[in-house]
């Protein structure tokens, strides 16, 4: 592959069944290519795919899904040839929707970023910062389903995956020096197989604004209305709010009109909302709600964990942060909020349970929670890990040895150091690249 090859071709527009097939035999003698979407969700409940962008070293193309079905994009997607992106997560839905499947093979050049000392970084900061390219911000408000598309909206579109083949190349060589091209892959991969799209059926309503002011058996009833919302809207494919906006919902939850005719005095209804027999519908699931016991409602998993160990959720989230920084890692990648309660409440299939993390930050909040190690301030204002012993069990310092400083007395947090140290030594590289 050529570096900066794709940047020499004028974008070619792709609007017929000849001229995608060609463009996806071409693909597929690749070894990668990039690949980003356009779309449209604001007055639709499915995301309206109104263009897909692909570059190759040899060519740029922009397809028109409006003329032509992507579907058979379906080949190249499930392909051994890697899909290149840019914090891809609404991508992939777009993909999953169009074509029914996400690409077999990715590298996300955000994730890849942020195990480099970027922080979440967009693809204008990575253009700049590592290609030296400056790209145009564009109009976060076009329409791109309108036709014909201006010059200045094609330019802006192309440059969303022109790029994407040499900054995949740098990042890449990156990794693979840093010893951390397999937790950038680890991560794709978990990102590539996410649950994408909100809750349906009975968890529905866990996306309620304002679900929360709902107590006793309120919330059973918003639960059923949820549900039947979430249905109409998607056979009629428009926003949950078109068929009925949340204060609506909250408001019948609580009221519990018996008759279509009250509807029109709640809070947050009005005509437009009762039509085609959503009255009749809205009164139907308030009767259902009404015959259901306790026991039928769908809970989101509560947050709670012990009480104790609260405390510690706040001193282990600051020394994330700071491991972070120290080792050149995207702090959000090392652990989330969620991430944390998820593993204080002993879950084994939290992301802090296995793999890197766990080799990295796991084993050491164990030690911390088990009393065999301690957080202590130095006078430098940072914090370190220490052994109950009070040796050094320290956060990484990224020096040009690449090592951890690491000592300690007590045998069990000598454990959890030595686990930190064999997986995570040889992976820390010197040079902050945020």
């Amino acid at each position: 592959m050529t570096s900066g090859s794709a940047t020499q071709n004028v974008p070619q527009w792709i609007s017929t069944e000849a001229g995608l097939a060609e463009v996806i035999r071409a693909v597929l003698q690749q070894p990668a290519y990039a690949i980003d979407t356009e779309f449209l969700r604001e007055r639709t409940y499915y995301p309206k795919l109104a263009l897909v962008q692909v570059a190759w070293p040899e060519a740029t193309v922009l397809i028109d899904p409006l003329a032509v079905d992507i579907a058979p994009m379906r080949e190249l997607l499930e392909s051994d040839v890697l899909a290149v992106l840019h914090a891809a997560d609404q991508d992939l839905e777009v993909l999953e929707y169009a074509c029914g499947v996400a690409p077999k093979r990715m590298f996300d050049t955000q994730i890849a970023a942020g195990f480099l000392g970027f922080s979440s970084p967009s693809l204008l900061t990575l253009a700049e910062r590592i290609l030296g390219v400056r790209l145009s911000k564009g109009d976060r408000l076009t329409d791109w389903t309108q036709r014909p598309l201006t010059e200045a909206q094609l330019a802006y579109a192309a440059a969303d995956v022109i790029h994407l083949l040499d900054l995949y190349e740098h990042l890449h060589g990156e990794l693979v020096s840093s010893g951390r091209a397999d937790w950038a892959s680890e991560e794709s991969e978990i990102l590539r197989n996410r649950k994408r799209g909100v809750p349906h059926g009975d968890r529905a309503w866990w996306k309620l604004k304002d679900g929360r002011v709902l107590r006793g058996k309120d919330r059973l009833f918003a639960q059923q209305l949820c549900k039947w919302r979430e249905e109409r809207a998607r056979v009629e494919d428009k926003p949950v709010r078109f068929v009925l906006p949340d204060l609506a919902v909250v408001s019948i939850a609580q009221a519990k009109p018996k008759h279509a005719a009250e509807l029109h005095k709640i809070r947050g209804m009005d005509g437009r909302y009762l039509k085609g027999g959503a009255a009749e519908e809205i009164i139907e699931a308030i009767e259902v709600a009404g015959s259901l016991s306790a026991a039928a409602l769908v809970q989101p998993e509560p947050e709670e964990f012990d009480r104790r160990l609260r405390p510690a959720l706040t001193l282990v989230s600051a020394w994330i942060a700071q491991l972070g920084h120290d080792a050149h890692i995207d702090p959000a990648l090392l652990g989330t909020r969620s991430d944390l309660v998820q593993f204080l409440r002993g879950e084994s299939e939290g992301r802090l349970s296995t793999g890197w993390r766990h080799a990295m930050v796991g084993s050491a909040i164990q030690a911390l929670v088990a009393g065999d190690a301690a957080l202590a301030f130095e006078s430098s204002g940072t914090l370190r890990l220490e052994s109950r012993s009070r040796l050094a069990l320290q956060a990484p310092v990224v020096t040009p040895s690449a090592s951890w400083v690491l000592e300690s007395a007590d045998h069990q947090a000598d454990d959890a150091a030595a686990m930190l140290t064999d997986d995570a030594a040889a992976m820390l590289t010197d040079g902050d690249r945020s």
